[in-house]
């Protein structure tokens, strides 16, 4: 006959399994058997938590009250029931009486490591729940330090300490630190990994991956509520209901709602008012303004105030204030955000959300000074954050959080007319990510290894349903988040002044900075002596003419039988031509015959400008922001010394090569079987100019898995941050490797975008397929003007012939 001990050990087992009923006849017969008051207690404590997981939250409760009355247990068994109660006490979200049995269990479990961890790190929980973040960390941290020796004890500790630096704003040391305690906590119970899952899809929504983030948090809610753990499937709702407010906010209020009847009928009904208030939330993001939403806050304000939530009601006020400015009630939405009360520890969207309804309410009563000032205050306080990331690909993706301020900054700006607003806030909007001050991190050891070993993997094309093609999504997954954890400079370049940009334009160059506003296509045109802003029209007509750009470019790029061949090239002509009297012909007045830099918005960087009408044979060079093409002018270009690398399967690529060498005095090249990830790596730190012909791909799903193809496999986006040194200019006679990924705020990041930011001057690329023998000629005659001395726009601009129906197109552009 098993002993009770026994018999507990396996209930115990059971439960951390999620096997509930399992779990209560183990620890009922266990019962039934103890004849010491203590195991009889710690048994009871036991069943208290299965109770509380299977909807009996108050037979939970009395199991404990039945344990601490036990006049003989020991004060570590006394510990133990306190400390379950406080985490029966929690999941009702009752903070106050959570509190108490936490500290007096605390008190109790000093010298018991594992249970004082978990005391520790229970009551930090509850501390987040009511915001007091500061709090919270220094119980987790004390957590940590009972926990050591104890795997899965540290891992608990590290993710929760990873989730308040999530709260606090620290991305970086919560993706770090949520990373190492996954492979231990997901490992424990299906359950464990879903409440882990839950919490990695808000960093992940944070660092700008929302699809990705949601998923995880979908299957979450599923595993859940399969296994019947409402508590925690309620929370799972609860957070796929903020994380969807931005994408959807009908599925986010859905989700709001789901939450808070399972938590209602779970006997939580602090957890069902959070819910009732995201709910809320979610019907003014939708856009509505009926008075009974202000009468809900009102509603909901003094119950959040009596639970002590001060960040539900925080967002509460922020967004009844934009009910009122909705409705014209001005002044009730002063007097809401005169009462809101955000301090730098409290989430980035918040902070960020007050200055967006205070901008809205400046603009509402004609202070359209002020307004703008909110808006360039939040900017502000977003890339403040940014600098402290060192990855592109993060540094992009948190745009997302600051989208709104900078819509709303272009869309009065363009009200405003005014050129010198309208050029601040085209600068403000595209340097989102560019005036973040780039640092170049060392080398990485373990990334370059793993990127070895994608290389090889992906190289051999595996099924993704294989364990190979498992491994390759993982190092992926790896390295991308390796990725995030470079530190940032932490600091900012304030965006250049139009006065700036007049002085170092100078007599021969232009620029012409491109805007989509709300439905509005508008152009400012800037000369060393004028401007002038242009009204081009409805965004209807550019997306009738960018509609089909790319899939006529591919066609017009690729091997086509002389029937078809003429069509299809007239065809992409016509569409230029079109595209020529949209974006170019209303600023060749002012422009006359100067040379440009064009800044243009996301939806039109990868238009092939040298292709277009009036742009043929003129340099053009499409900049990332006009801010940083200015910073790049007062240093000289770097053009002494040429390296060449051929990749394998490109049928002229070494023809290419070899014809584009002799442009030069002193040239590398590597082909055929040296032309390796490694060899070219090297040969990237020593030279001034960088030419690859290789077969390009972009990645659109994680752009910095855009590459080129080597001998032994692509080299990515991601291969460029571990490079000891940058050329000056790189051209890829690769296709699709000038095109890039739009993600918030227009902020593009790809294979061209990677070597920009780590300090390329000039990418000459293609967005499009490119016809072997027109990259082969227009790129032998690139390096020719090169080594005589021209700048790679004044150069590009001599090689590329005007498009016709007889021959293959060169949609080569000059990024800088």
């Amino acid at each position: 006959m098993l002993s009770a001990e026994e018999l507990h050990r396996r209930g115990l087992t059971a439960s951390a399994a999620g096997r509930f009923a399992e779990a209560r006849r183990w620890l009922t017969r266990a019962h039934a058997r103890a004849a010491d008051p203590n195991l009889a207690a710690q048994i009871e404590v036991s069943l208290a938590y299965v109770n509380a997981e299977t909807g009996q939250g108050d037979e939970g409760l009395r199991l404990c009250r039945q344990a601490l009355s036990r006049p003989t247990i020991s004060a570590r068994t006394r510990g133990i029931a306190r400390s379950q109660a406080g985490l029966l006490l929690m999941r009702r979200g009752d903070a106050k009486r959570a509190l108490v049995e936490f500290s007096a269990a605390v008190e109790a479990l000093e010298e018991e490591p594992e249970y004082a961890a978990r005391a520790h790190l229970n009551r930090g929980n509850v501390y987040l729940q009511q915001g007091q973040t500061a709090l919270a960390h220094a119980d987790f941290e004390r957590s940590l330090a009972y926990a050591d020796g104890l795997p899965s004890a540290v891992a608990k500790a590290q993710h929760n300490l990873g989730y308040t630096d999530l709260l606090r704003g620290d991305l970086v040391s919560a993706l770090r630190l949520m990373e190492a305690a996954y492979p231990v906590l997901s490992e424990l119970s299906p359950v464990y990994r879903a409440v882990v899952s839950q919490d990695r899809a808000e960093a992940l929504i944070t660092a700008g991956r929302p699809s990705e983030g949601l998923s995880l948090l979908r299957s979450s809610v599923r595993a859940c509520a399969a296994r019947r753990l409402r508590q925690f499937q309620g929370e799972a709702e609860l957070a796929l209901a903020r994380a969807a407010m931005d994408t959807d906010p009908r599925e986010a209020a859905r989700a709001a709602r789901q939450a808070a009847r399972v938590f209602a009928a779970h006997g939580s009904t602090t957890w069902a008012l959070r819910a009732d208030a995201v709910a809320f939330l979610a019907g003014v993001h939708r856009g509505l303004r009926q008075p009974e939403l202000v009468e809900r806050a009102d509603e909901l304000l003094p119950q959040l105030r009596r639970e002590r939530l001060p960040r539900e009601v925080a967002l509460v006020d922020l967004y009844a204030a934009r009910v009122h400015v909705r409705r014209g009630e001005l002044a009730a939405a002063a007097q809401r955000l005169g009462r809101v009360r955000l301090g730098p520890s409290d989430p980035i969207g918040a902070r960020l959300l007050r200055h967006e309804v205070r901008a809205d309410l400046e603009r509402a009563r004609g202070r359209r000074t002020r307004s703008f000032a909110e808006l360039r205050d939040g900017l502000a306080e977003l890339q403040a954050w940014q600098a402290s990331f060192g990855s592109l690909d993060l540094q992009s993706g948190v745009v997302g959080h600051g989208r709104q301020l900078a819509v709303d900054g272009l869309r009065m700006a363009v009200e405003d007319g005014r050129p010198d607003v309208l050029f601040e806030w085209s600068e403000r909007a595209r340097t989102l990510v560019t005036n973040v001050i780039p640092v170049r991190a060392p080398a990485d050891e373990t990334v370059s290894a793993e990127l070895a070993e994608l290389r090889w993997l992906q190289a051999q094309e595996p099924d993704p349903r294989t364990r190979e093609g498992r491994r390759a999504t993982e190092l992926q997954q790896r390295i991308r988040e390796h990725a995030w954890y470079g530190e940032g400079s932490g600091q900012v370049a304030e965006p250049a002044s139009l006065g700036q940009l007049q002085a170092g334009l100078g007599a021969e160059i232009a620029l012409v900075a491109y805007l989509v506003a709300g439905d509005r296509l508008v152009a400012l045109t800037v000369t060393e002596a004028a401007t002038q802003v242009r009204d081009l029209g409805h965004r209807a007509r550019l997306d009738t003419v960018l509609g089909g750009l790319f899939p006529d470019l591919d066609m017009a790029g690729s091997d086509l039988p002389p029937t078809f061949a003429a069509p299809v090239r007239g065809q992409l002509t016509d569409r230029l031509g079109r595209l020529a009297g949209l974006l170019v012909d209303p600023v060749l007045e002012v422009v006359g015959d100067r040379r440009l830099v064009l800044t243009p918005s996301g939806a039109l960087a990868g238009i092939p400008w040298p292709l277009l009408r009036g742009l043929v044979g003129r340099p053009v060079t499409v900049a990332q922001s006009a801010t940083s093409w200015l910073a790049r002018q007062g240093v000289p270009l770097r053009a002494d010394r040429a390296g060449f690398v051929a990749g394998p399967r490109v049928p002229r690529a070494l023809a290419e090569i070899e014809a584009a060498a002799t442009g030069w005095p002193a040239a590398d090249l590597l082909s055929g079987a040296e032309a390796t990830a490694a060899a070219v790596s090297e040969l990237a730190g020593r030279v001034d100019v960088l030419h690859v012909s290789a077969h390009g791909r972009h990645s659109a799903e994680n752009p910095m898995f855009s590459g080129v193809e080597l001998v032994d496999g692509p080299w990515f986006g991601y291969d460029i941050d571990q490079l000891p040194g940058v050329p000056d200019v790189v051209l890829l006679s690769a296709c699709e490797l000038g095109r890039s990924t739009v993600r918030y705020g227009e902020e593009l990041v790809g294979m061209t975008a990677a070597w920009l930011h780590a300090g390329v001057r000039t990418v000459i690329a293609s967005s499009a397929a490119v016809h072997d023998e027109v990259a082969h000629d227009v790129l032998v005659e690139v390096h020719r003007a090169l080594g005589r001395g021209h700048d790679p726009a004044a150069a590009l601009a001599s090689a590329v012939p005007v498009p016709t129906s007889d021959a293959p197109p060169a949609p080569f552009v000059c990024f800088a």
